[in-house]
């Protein structure tokens, strides 16, 4: 049996599993399963505006999973996508209400992007500092850098939300990510950022020397280091890149679709992106589709709320997990 085909049978095995332990749930709720899952399924991808609404929560899933997914194929685990969301977020709507709005959209949405994601990297590479000089374990340190981050944007926040509000000024209008058109949902030109994201980080990954390197880390990092590759100096680097990927999720949840930063808005989906990318198996390609059936359970339970209690969805993802 091939590698991917046992990969494959694994997955719909989690699904299966998940499915039933969730039909017994609506049983014990008193709805009937059949209902339930047809409501789900019509709301997400019966109907544009679900299939918008899929793509839309599937983005940011997309963004910290392959940040976590590239992480772990240099043995490390990125565990601050969280708090790496929060900084390009927030540094691409600072920099988007600043820029020149007589600009042309080909300069000011790649200024936003890439300054959200050289925040997020800074973060990233500032754990792997740690690491590399002090031999800090990088899940302490993401862990603490995400409250720690937190706070500091509440702090800043007084300078540069909107009096009485947790919101920055809107970013200038040539800064906006265009809508996909998809019934009036909140799907934006970022989830196609986000594939050629998953493309490029799959290109690094198996067509280059530093995909390379950052495997045979994983693999054993101490035949690594006899073998001539600078483990400390790559880990430094894959952890900086990975925090940048988090840090583009600024792109659909500022540019796409808020317009600002709000804070709270995005919570979650660094944690959540540690279980898409395992659900993945780590690979890139395999990330968008994990994304697409997770925001496919959330936008299910939500909609399905009248029957069951929505967080059924995250009972469903920690069985697929687990199984």
């Amino acid at each position: 049996m091939t590698f991917w085909r046992r990969e494959l049978i694994g997955v719909a095995v989690a699904l299966l599993c998940a499915m039933a332990a969730g039909s017994g749930l609506m049983l014990v709720w008193g709805a009937s399963p059949a209902q339930v899952w047809g409501i789900m399924l019509a709301r997400s991808w019966g109907d544009l505006y679900g299939v918008g609404q899929v793509l839309f929560r599937a983005t940011p899933l997309i963004f910290t999973g392959l940040s976590v997914a590239l992480a772990f194929h240099a043995g490390l685990f990125n565990i601050g996508a969280e708090g790496q969301l929060f900084v390009g977020s927030f540094v691409t709507a600072i920099v988007g209400v600043h820029l020149n709005p007589e600009w042309p959209a080909l300069v000011v949405v790649p200024t936003c992007l890439v300054a959200g994601a050289l925040a997020a990297a800074c973060l990233g590479a500032f754990a792997g500092v740690l690491r590399v000089r002090f031999g800090a374990h990088e899940v302490l340190t993401t862990i603490l850098l995400n409250f720690i981050v937190q706070g500091l944007i509440l702090w800043l926040g007084r300078f540069a939300f909107v009096e009485q509000t947790l919101h920055t000024r809107e970013v200038v209008p040539l800064a906006r990510l265009g809508s996909l058109g998809l019934a009036g949902s909140s799907a934006s030109l970022a989830f196609g950022l986000a594939l050629i994201a998953a493309l490029a980080v799959a290109g690094l990954l198996w067509r280059t020397r530093a995909g390379f390197e950052l495997r045979v880390i994983g693999h054993n990092a101490a035949a690594a280091q006899a073998g001539g590759i600078f483990v400390g100096r790559r880990q430094v680097w894959v952890l900086a890149v990975a925090g940048g990927l988090a840090g583009l999720t600024g792109a659909g949840t500022v540019l796409g679709y808020k317009g600002y930063y709000e804070y709270g808005v995005g919570s979650g989906a660094g944690f959540m992106g540690i279980a898409v990318a395992l659900l993945a198996r780590n690979h890139p390609l395999a990330v968008v589709a994990s994304a697409l059936v997770f925001a496919t359970l959330l936008q299910g339970g939500l909609a399905a709320n009248a029957l069951v209690p929505k967080e059924i969805a995250d009972v469903l993802l920690a069985i697929v997990i687990l199984v």
